[in-house]
């Protein structure tokens, strides 16, 4: 049987929720970087079920509920009920600094010392990986807030999009 109208349904929510997600990435000005061009999403259809699978880089759910610092932590991240910390030991070792080293070269970045000279990528990744491990990272839910607002209306419309595809089923007398 053809589920033209939930396919149809699921490539809506689907696309609100990428459009979504990259605005709220783009409000951040965090957009046009690899995460903003990562979220996507996909529909695997098999002959009993639907799968609507969201993709985007390895390091965005962190950005999306934050990671709690090892001293402190933002009151956003402990709202998003961020299952993420610094200093717990899971995470891979100079997974923080190999990333910021790499982003500061990729921006050509770097900070001034007190007389005037400028900093080493290291030093400077040092700086910030230091800070960002005892602080933490804001959460921004740029991809939870969009999910969960198109979820509140999906259960309806794919109900409804299911009867009409078993009410065509029917008339129609596909198989």
């Amino acid at each position: 049987m053809q589920f033209k109208n939930v396919d149809e349904i699921l490539n809506k929510y689907g696309k609100y929720v990428v459009q979504q997600s990259r605005s709220n990435l783009t409000k951040d000005k965090k957009g046009g970087g690899d995460l903003y061009n990562s979220v996507s999403y996909v529909i695997d259809k098999s002959q009993d079920d639907f799968l609507l699978e969201f993709l985007l880089e390895d390091y965005g759910p962190f950005v999306d509920k934050g990671v709690k610092g090892k001293t402190s932590t933002y009151p956003e991240t402990s709202a998003a009920l961020s299952k993420f910390q610094y200093g717990s030991g899971t995470g891979p070792k100079g997974g923080l600094t190999k990333g910021i080293n790499a982003w500061l070269k990729k921006k050509r970045f770097q900070f001034r010392d007190k007389k005037g000279r400028f900093m080493s990528y290291e030093s400077m990744t040092y700086l910030i990986a230091r800070s960002i491990y005892n602080k933490g990272l804001k959460a921004n839910l740029f991809f939870t807030k969009p999910f969960e607002a198109g979820l509140k209306r999906l259960p309806d419309d794919l109900s409804k999009a299911f009867v009409l595809d078993i009410e065509d089923g029917i008339i129609l007398g596909t198989k």
